[in-house]
Order: C-alpha cells, then sequence, then structure tokens
C-alpha cells in the first residue's frame, strides 16, 4: 500500500542551526502518527516541510506516488491536498465562521457557494458549532475557535491532515473538547500526522509515534510499544521527565 506521506533523509536548516537530520518517515493511509519530543525537536518543522510551507535543504518527500519536493510539482495543488491545523487558530476576525469554513473551496477549489455551504454547515453541525456558523472568532471559546479551524481544514476534503500543537494555546478545561474531535476523525479513518505533548492522548489514538530528538526521529514504533516498552534510552528519559511533571 502506497503511504499518503513518505519523508527520506529530509534535512532541513536555518543558518547554521540543523533544525532536521536526515528525518526519514511514512504514513500509511487512514493512520494517525503522533510527533513527540521536547520543545526545539522538530516536530512543528516537520509538519511545515511536509506542507511544502518549508523548503527543505536535502532528501525528498512524497504525498501519494507523486514526488512533491521535485521543483516541478505544483506547490499549489499539493497544499490543496492538505490541511493544516496550528496552535494558533488563524481564523479571519472579520468573517464569520461561516465565512472562514468556506473561503478555501470557494476561493481555491471553484465550489459554488451553495455548496461550500451545504458541507460547511454540516461540518459545523458534526463538530457542534451549527449555532456558531453566524458569529464572529471572538466571540467563541478557544476551543470552539479551534474546532472551527480543524472544520475549516476539513472543509477542503484533504488527503491529509496536519496537526500542530492544537491544544498548547488552550486552557485545560478546553483540551477535551478538540481532542474528542480528532479521534472522531481518526474513527472516519482520516490520515493524520499531528505533534503533540499530550502523552496519554497520542498513546490513546495513534497508531504510530516518532520521538524527535534535535532534529532526528530517535525512535518510531507502534504507540503501545514506544510508551511501554520503548528500546532506546533517549526515548525512556524523556517519557519519564514527562510523567514526573504531570
Amino acid at each position: 500500500m502506497t503511504p499518503v506521506l513518505r519523508m527520506e533523509n529530509v534535512r532541513k536548516t536555518f543558518g547554521r542551526n540543523v533544525v532536521l537530520r536526515d528525518v526519514s518517515l511514512e504514513v500509511a493511509p487512514h493512520t494517525v502518527t503522533a510527533l513527540i519530543g521536547a520543545s526545539g525537536s522538530g516536530k512543528s518543522t516537520l509538519l511545515r516541510c511536509a506542507n511544502l510551507l518549508e523548503e527543505i535543504d536535502d532528501g525528498a518527500i512524497w504525498l501519494d506516488d507523486e514526488e512533491i519536493t521535485d521543483p516541478r510539482a505544483d506547490q499549489d495543488a499539493v497544499r490543496r491536498r492538505i490541511g493544516v491545523v496550528f496552535q494558533a487558530y488563524n481564523l479571519f476576525p472579520h468573517m464569520t465562521v461561516l465565512e472562514n469554513v468556506i473561503l478555501a473551496p470557494r476561493r481555491v477549489h471553484g465550489v459554488p457557494r451553495e455548496e461550500a455551504e451545504r458541507r460547511a454547515r454540516d461540518l459545523l453541525d458534526r463538530l457542534g458549532l451549527g449555532a456558531k456558523a453566524g458569529e464572529y472568532p471572538d466571540r467563541l471559546s478557544g476551543g470552539q475557535q479551534q474546532r472551527a479551524a480543524i472544520v475549516r481544514a476539513l472543509a477542503v476534503r484533504p488527503r491529509l491532515l496536519l496537526l500542530d500543537e492544537i491544544t498548547a494555546a488552550l486552557d485545560p478545561e478546553l483540551v477535551g473538547e478538540v481532542l474528542a474531535v480528532v479521534r472522531d476523525l481518526k474513527a472516519d479513518g482520516m490520515t493524520m500526522v499531528l505533534a503533540t505533548h499530550e502523552m496519554a492522548f497520542a498513546r490513546e489514538v495513534a497508531d504510530q509515534v516518532c520521538f524527535l530528538h534535535n532534529g532526528t526521529v530517535e525512535e518510531q514504533a507502534p504507540a503501545e510499544q514506544l510508551f511501554t516498552d520503548p528500546r532506546r534510552e533517549r526515548t525512556r528519559r524523556f517519557l519519564r521527565r514527562v510523567r514526573a511533571g504531570e
């Protein structure tokens, strides 16, 4: 089965700072891959490279069977197949929730307004935001804004969904409602890569977990194996520190 996302020996530097060092990763269809690791380990940069928001210095990235880092690849067409949700909601404050959601389907994908609105309302209903379609973002809680950002990413029917620390900016009581959405997406078979500091959630929802350390994939394994019997001492130390801080 062709991976939805494949990264081979990806290297990314910012000046003299090497952020990703020969990273290789495969994400199978309908699976969830969790990226864990300390701040600065390269998780967010990996996601930004996967969506071509950052240009890699070496290696290659494939989406399905297309090498998207080939200079001849249509980067805009690639980005239309990938949904991204960041920890900052990035909703347009002057637009209602519905207007935020239908913007990309209409402007980028050319979907007729009536069809875009119908799908947007269906998604908003499903994620518990149907009554908020006409509200502006500043009238929503942080959890509602993050759910709206997820709806916006889903509205373009992405082949791959990238989630970058989507609970990091939320108050603790709002984290659960956003994670519940990710659980539902997994149940629907959405292919996802998520960077997270929520270890219990990563263990529950991920099919595979990648522990990044100083820009390298230190260990990659099925979630249950990595959390119960990690092979690498550095992974064990990281997990001990995380558990001690809980």
